[in-house]
């Protein structure tokens, strides 16, 4: 709709007072300072972010890949209203609370076999960061103790958030590196990154028959020769996210888990991004018939609403931190919004949500369309790769699709294919010359077409 003069002067004063306060994330703030106007969302219905003038954007990563069933849902609304008229906080340190002991029920009762403890936090980073933390002590106080156990195994383009921890089993340089002389020390094993082969299979002509990194014999391999120094492994289980939505294959994961149990490693699956049925599946181990022995959740939690997280573990686990207070076997660690009230309920209502509406079953026929539409972007001669699973989707810009040589960094193509999108209509960020599609659950088929046509136009303009 055509902006009054009162919008625009509102949306000027708006982003004159962000410019000057505001800092982001992961944005570089001169960049975002020239945005003109930059993007400024007020409120949002459905599928749809909606601006300070009204303008509507198709939600085309549901808010950085937290909002699950759309925006405003009624039952969410409803459930956070409820609680907010018993209390909206009370922590849990010596005492509990109706709403996490509910959810925390829930959890276990959805999540793989064998997860039988939660422990709540308040973001991806901080459920990892717990993870870190019980799987470190756990290996002091198991019976045998095994304190040589002591390091981490992570893949190489890894992200597991952005405290001093996940950090350090983080593996993105442009983001990581900075803080190298902060971090401890992990063993790194390559990503299967099958388009830009580690060990140069694919450019050899070898797509039917992975190499050993994209095949999980080189992890393998690294686990069972390390076992008697690592505490644990941790992987995104199936997709690799921030990495660029770097895929498995069939069998990656179940081999990681195998090794695990044959060199007594504990197995972390951080299923922040794709848990909460990203992936197709309600946890993307799912996928793999695989159980982890210590999950990470958050992100679609609660549906996009609050921010909550948890760490889920094993009876097994959970004994080793039993003892008497003098023994210091208890886990020194927690949040002042541990298990909030409020995130919790929000929590409660998103899975109800998936139950009664038959959430998991009735995507499959939208990612099945979605796959279809996206895979008519192979045909652009930019695009040098479409990846990804369930409604979790990159595309891969490219200078040259021969080669797959990458347009240099200093292009910002995918930013500005991002920008060509946004003045459609579609909002969507790249992971550097990576689209990134996710959107929420309840995009129609229209939208899941409209959406890759869009996608198409602004990438032919670009990069034409």
């Amino acid at each position: 709709m055509p902006e009054s003069e009162d919008e625009s002067a509102r949306l000027r004063r708006l982003a004159e007072i962000d410019r000057r306060h505001l800092w982001h994330p992961f944005t570089p703030m001169d960049e975002w300072e020239a945005e003109d106007p930059p993007l400024i969302i007020e409120r949002g219905e459905g599928a749809y972010l909606i601006d300070t003038v009204g303008r509507r954007y198709l939600d085309g990563v549901s808010s950085l890949w937290v909002n699950i069933h759309g925006h405003r849902r009624a039952e969410i609304d409803e459930a956070v209203r409820r609680q907010l008229g018993r209390i909206a906080h009370s922590t849990q340190l010596g005492m509990s609370q109706d709403a996490a002991i509910a959810l925390a029920e829930k959890l276990t009762t959805i999540a793989p076999p064998g997860l039988s403890r939660v422990f709540y936090s308040d973001s991806g980073a901080t459920a990892v960061e717990v993870a870190l933390k019980i799987a470190f002590q756990y290996q002091r106080q198991r019976t045998p103790a095994r304190p040589e156990k002591s390091k981490f195994i992570a893949l190489n383009l890894a992200y597991h958030g952005d405290t001093v921890g996940a950090v350090s089993v983080g593996g993105i340089d442009a983001f990581h590196a900075i803080f190298g002389p902060l971090l401890f020390e992990t063993i790194r094993a390559e990503s299967p990154y099958c388009y830009r082969c580690p060990r140069g299979a694919q450019a050899r002509g070898a797509e039917t028959q992975p190499c050993a990194v994209c095949a999980g014999e080189e992890i393998e391999r690294l686990i069972l020769e390390r076992a008697d120094e690592t505490a644990a492994v941790i992987v995104e289980p199936m997709v690799q996210g921030a990495a660029g939505i770097i895929t498995q294959r069939e069998g990656f994961l179940r081999r990681v888990r195998e090794a695990c149990d044959r060199a007594d490693v504990l197995f972390i699956a951080d299923e922040v991004a794709t848990g909460f049925g990203r992936t197709g599946r309600m946890f993307a181990c799912e996928h793999e018939g695989v159980a982890p022995d210590i999950m990470c959740l958050a992100k679609g939690i609660t549906g996009g609403y609050l921010p909550l997280a948890a760490t889920l573990a094993t009876e097994e686990i959970f004994g080793a931190f039993r003892g008497a207070p003098g023994e210091g076997r208890t886990f020194f660690h927690g949040h002042s919004y541990t298990g909030n009230p409020l995130g919790c309920a929000a929590a409660l209502a998103n899975l109800g949500i998936f139950e009664a509406e038959g959430t998991i079953a009735a995507l499959g026929p939208k990612i099945r369309l979605f796959w279809e539409e996206l895979g008519r972007l192979r045909a652009l001669p930019a695009v040098g790769e479409v990846r990804g699973l369930g409604l979790m989707a990159g595309i891969e810009l490219v200078a040259d699709r021969e080669s797959k040589r990458p347009y240099p960094p200093e292009t910002r193509m995918g930013r500005r294919v991002t920008l060509a999108a946004r003045r459609r209509g579609l909002a969507i960020r790249p992971l550097g010359d990576v689209l990134v599609f996710m959107p929420p659950y309840c995009v129609n088929d229209e939208e899941i077409a409209w959406m890759a046509g869009v996608a198409g136009e602004a990438i032919e303009e670009v990069c034409s």
